[in-house]
């Protein structure tokens, strides 16, 4: 190599690049087998750990062009969501019938409080009313012994449009102690991409990762994935009893690189093959930004590989991360793919929510393909409006068969679901309620029916709890889209609704919601 000795500059940048060069230790990765760096453990397990929080960032390599800013890539047009065409009203003579699969993601919520926490705009496909709506804890009951869901419907005066009525329906799965959990087989696919060097990105993986690794138990089995230009497996499947094994693979990722997510995702679910446990839980976890920018030529090849693994018992779940290049889009259709969930993980604290609190129900399926069929008495109800679940409809002649997929369920799990209705009489049913599902291994279909009376109906005020603060959820998000069926939904009219329904309020979730209320920029509607 020549050096340049008359141009000083120059000089020292190729000394300077000579010197990172000969100070870099990081491990090496391979596309084609399971290659790991050798570590030898010199510290004690306490010392490692706090090692971790204090570990300095990896040095990138010098660039003559200009640094980016802090958060990682911040241009929000670099961001993709999905179109979403709201659900019209539909006469319930011309089609009484309504269908859709269950969906229990959280992402879109997530996703959103960081916009209003850091005073953006919500692009309006970021809002997802059913995501909204499922965020939360509810009060709904366990369901009865040998019943495989708790239902309960409720009726009440629909507060932003008089006359109207909504109907709240509310599904809950049986929870599972994290004791009585099946072994897990869990493979991490975690994308340690130039991409994802902010702070909010892989730094924030790694916490919890750690969270995660502290609730292992010894039947537990984890391994971990990396891909950035090429693929390679840094941790072995390792019993959850290794904690310092895990939390030292951990603290060794580091960013930097292109993505190729399709190859990773296939040495993914190969580890989670070979270490397949037979009645446990398997499952590839997929943690990214999604900026799939490199190898991935195909997406639909992408979702038949997904879709196929999920058939074979391995269930892919989604955690996006950071701000900026988010690929929302692809997430959330990979997960949907895979028979998982989709969470958006902005804060320390959400990962403790999505990681720990709520990893039984993340992880473990309890009911597979769920489907929902409203059939609407004509009589009762003139015409009526499904409020999110845009992507989830389904033609009805697909509730019955079971070759088509559906949204899955997991231990302790709740859907909620409103609708809009104008009612025609106070007397007779309402509106029955039919519900498919598969059990995790089966492949044909359990069928259960419940019906909803017309009579009963509450003004809003009398509501539960519960039905009022749901009802303010969805109306936030209407005014985010600035939805023509927002109606007398204003920033005011929702924290009044909100701030009347937070009696029961585990985590502060609901306080939190009103915080963003305030500080949201709801756009003009008719825009």
């Amino acid at each position: 190599m020549k050096i340049p000795s008359s141009d000083p500059k120059r000089l020292s940048l190729v000394l300077l690049m000579l010197a990172l060069a000969a100070c870099s230790q990081g491990p090496v990765y391979q596309s084609n087998g399971y290659y790991l760096e050798a570590w030898a453990p010199t510290r004690s397990a306490s010392a490692a750990h706090k090692s971790l929080k204090s570990r300095p960032k990896p040095m990138a390599a010098p660039s003559m062009a200009p640094a980016p800013p802090v958060g990682g890539y911040t241009k929000p047009e670099a961001e993709s969501y999905a179109k979403i065409r709201e659900n019209e009203f539909v006469r319930t003579a011309e089609r009484p019938v309504s269908t859709f699969g269950a969906d229990v993601d959280t992402a879109s919520y997530a996703n959103l409080r960081r916009m209003i926490r850091d005073g953006d705009e919500v692009p309006q496909g970021a809002v997802r009313l059913e995501e909204m709506l499922n965020y939360f804890p509810y009060d709904y009951p366990q369901p009865a012994p040998g019943e495989p869901f708790a239902v309960k419907m409720e009726t009440a005066e629909c507060p932003w449009k008089p006359g109207d009525r909504l109907l709240k329906i509310a599904l809950r799965t049986r929870d599972v102690a994290p004791a009585a959990r099946p072994p897990a087989n869990l493979v991490f696919l975690v994308d340690v991409s130039g991409s994802m060097e902010a702070e909010n990105k892989l730094p924030l993986v790694r916490k919890g990762l750690l969270m995660l690794a502290e609730t292992l138990r010894p039947q537990d089995r984890i391994s971990m994935v990396t891909y950035a230009g090429e693929s390679g497996l840094v941790l072995p499947s390792t019993s959850g009893d290794r904690k310092f094994a895990i939390r030292r693979a951990i603290g060794r990722l580091s960013a930097g690189g292109s993505t190729n997510g399709g190859e990773g995702i296939e040495l993914a679910y190969r580890i989670a093959g070979d270490n397949f446990i037979r009645g446990g839980v398997n499952r590839v976890i997929l943690a990214t930004d999604g900026d799939f920018n490199v190898g991935v030529t195909d997406g639909k090849e992408l979702e038949r590989l997904i879709s196929a693994k999920a058939k074979n018992g391995v269930f892919l779940s989604v955690l996006g991360f950071g701000m900026g290049n988010l690929k929302d889009d692809t997430l959330e259709t990979l997960a949907d793919k895979g028979n998982g969930n989709y969470a958006y993980i902005d804060t320390r604290e959400e990962a403790e929510k999505v990681l720990v609190a709520d990893a039984s129900g993340t992880l473990l399926t309890v009911a597979k393909d769920v489907k929902l069929q409203l059939e609407w008495n004509g009589s009762a109800a003139r015409r009526y409006r499904l409020l999110g679940y845009e992507n989830r409809v389904m033609a009805g002649e697909d509730f019955a068969n079971d070759r088509k997929d559906s949204g899955d369920m997991g231990a302790g799990q709740r859907v909620t679901v409103l609708y809009q209705y104008e009612p025609a009489t106070d007397s007779g049913t309402l509106a029955t309620l039919r519900i498919r599902h598969k059990l995790p291994e089966a492949s044909r279909s359990e069928l259960s029916s419940h019906t909803c009376p017309a009579a009963g109906t509450r003004a809003f005020a009398d509501a539960t709890p519960d039905f009022r603060f749901a009802s303010a959820v969805a109306a936030f998000g209407m005014a985010l889209r600035a939805s023509p069926h927002a109606g007398g939904a204003t920033r005011e009219s929702i924290l009044e609704w909100a701030q009347g329904a937070l009696a029961d309020d585990p985590g502060g979730l609901r306080r939190e919601f009103v915080g963003l209320v305030k500080k949201a920029r709801i756009p003009e509607r008719g825009r």
